[in-house]
């Protein structure tokens, strides 16, 4: 063997196992967010950033709900998840599956939220208007969130995700968030490879169409 080459790394081998360690990461820390959680939903990707107006979807836009529990000042966990779109069904769901029942949760005015209470939540509804200040200013934590998720896919991933993959970045940057604090990273690096080694998705399995540019809508 020739040792005075340094071996590389095929595209395929290291994409493949980073895909791996994400689809661990979706795997941890799933109990469902308490208390009180702000809770919206936004559009990420496509070509045209002045394509999306109120609620309407065009282009390879990928709608994105999230939810954020407020610890006074501070924020909690988080979660996010690629939707199918921003009707009831979709946002509703997306609550049910990630939040407490007999939380608090604070939307805006879309009227896709008007189930929660019937679905055993304390919800409360903020109308917002036109001016986009005031949704800033009603529901910070969950804009926070949005902010340095699009921050961290421009920035660490130069937007080159494709809307096929995004769950899987987005489970990474849930599982990053919820972790900011640990005390042991290098435990948690741990587990994640013996998930990775114990049933381990294949590449088939993982890859889709080559990525494309998804930029911040």
């Amino acid at each position: 063997m020739d040792v005075s080459r340094p071996h590389r790394l095929k595209y395929e081998t290291a994409w493949t196992w980073l895909h791996k360690l994400r689809s661990c990461m979706a795997q941890f820390g799933r109990a469902p967010l308490s208390g009180s959680v702000e809770v919206d939903e936004t559009c990420l990707g496509g070509e045209d950033d002045d394509a999306h107006k109120g609620r309407s979807l065009t282009g390879h836009k990928t709608p994105v709900a999230a939810a954020v529990e407020e610890r006074g000042e501070a924020m909690g966990r988080i979660r996010l998840i690629a939707v199918l779109n921003a009707t009831a069904l979709s946002l509703c769901g997306f609550v049910r599956q990630n939040v407490a029942p007999g939380a608090h949760v604070k939307t805006d005015g879309l009227q896709s939220y008007r189930f929660l209470r019937k679905l055993g939540f304390h919800h409360q509804r903020v109308v917002l208007g036109t001016n986009p200040k005031n949704a800033i200013k009603q529901m910070p934590k969950v804009h926070r969130v949005f902010s340095l998720l699009r921050r961290w896919l421009l920035g660490t991933y130069q937007g080159a995700v494709h809307p096929i993959h995004l769950q899987s970045y987005l489970d990474e940057f849930v599982f990053r968030f919820n972790r900011r604090r640990s005390a042991n990273r290098w435990l948690l690096f741990q587990r994640l490879l013996e998930r990775a080694f114990t049933q381990p998705p294949t590449y088939a399995t993982l890859a889709g169409r080559p990525p494309l540019s998804l930029v911040a809508a």
